[in-house]
This record gives structure tokens, sequence and C-alpha cells, in this order.
């Protein structure tokens, strides 16, 4: 295993326990010593790998948007329209029904407005708002939707549907399948912005 290999598997490590405790605790309870003993680490690995808590803290949004900034291009790519926004909307359930503890420390962070990361919190939603955005843009210019259609607005509004739907769902309604849930978005978004159209 090459040095970036070990240190990459390090900082995934890290990222699982800090996330979880955080999630659990809140970020002000926990420690760095709590975050090395859920990682099975020394606590100089975690200052190894970031200089502080917030550090850490700031590289683990980074890190779980870009994993689902992926997933929502990968999902989109070779679809068009409805459909690509279809298997977003999937896409982002399955995302969050694998990481429910990142997505609850990110609609949580969304609100906090003193938190030093709150400018990184801001690049990285946009970065992942921006894909669903890049769908509507051409779906617009496709003629598939209305001009009138608000991209922005739009985009944040599926963006942040599928987010608190997912943890509603898994918090409250558990018992439903993640077809169920996403039929159900899905039936939201070709009725209301397929309809402008």
């Amino acid at each position: 295993m090459t040095t970036n290999t070990r240190r990459a598997a390090t900082r995934q490590k890290l990222y699982d326990a800090a996330v979880t405790l955080i999630a659990e605790q809140g970020y002000s309870a926990t420690t760095v010593d709590e975050i090395a003993d859920r990682a099975g680490v020394a606590k100089g690995t975690v200052y190894y790998n970031f200089a502080s808590k917030a550090e850490l803290f700031e590289e683990l949004l980074k890190h779980g948007v870009d994993l689902l900034t992926e997933r929502l291009r990968s999902a989109a790519e070779g679809r068009r329209d409805v459909e690509a926004l279809d298997a977003m909307i999937r896409a982002g359930l399955e995302f969050i029904a694998r990481y429910p503890a990142f997505a609850q420390l990110f609609v949580a962070e969304v609100w906090r407005t003193n938190r030093a990361w709150q400018q990184t919190l801001a690049l990285v939603r946009g970065q992942a708002v921006s894909v669903v955005v890049g769908v509507l843009e051409q779906s617009v210019r496709d003629g598939a939707f209305s001009e009138e259609l608000d991209v922005a607005l739009t985009a944040s509004a599926i963006f942040g549907m599928v987010l608190v739907a997912a943890l509603d769902w898994l918090a409250f309604q558990p018992e439903r399948s993640l077809d169920d849930v996403h039929a159900a978005l899905s039936l939201l978004v070709r009725g209301r912005v397929a309809a402008g159209s």
C-alpha cells in the first residue's frame, strides 16, 4: 500500500469516526480524543492529518459533498430532462440512506451562520446544487421545460426536498422502502417541473 493510499484510508477512518460522533453528540461536545479512539488511531494521527478539529470537520463537509456531487453527476450522465432529475433524486436518496449521519450534520450546519466553515459549506452546497442547475438549464434550452422556470430556486428546492424527505423517511417512516420514497418524490418533480413545459 502506498503512502497516499494509507493516508487516504486513515483520513476516511477519521471522517467516519467524526461524522458519527458529531451526529450523536454535537460538534462542541465531541473531542479529538474521542474521534481518535473511535477511529482506532492515536490522537497524534488526527493532528498529523488535520491541523485542528475544526479543519477535520471542514474537510469532512467537503469530502461528503464531493461524494454526493459525484453521485449526482453520475446519475444524470447520459440522461436528459425529467429522467436526469429523477435519476439524481434516486442517487441522493441512496447517498443519504448510506450516510445518514453526514446528511444530518449537513442539514444542521446549513442553519448555523456563526461557524468558521460557513463559507466552505456554502461553496460545497453550491457545487452539488450546480449539478441540478445544469440539468435544468439544459432542459430549458431544449424546450423540455418552460423558459419561465426559476432554475436557481428550483434546483435548490429539489436538492432540499431530497435532503429533508430522506431524513424524515429515515427518522419517522423507516418502514417505507427507498423505492417508495423515490416514487413519491419523482411524482412531485414530474408533476410540477415537467408540467410547466
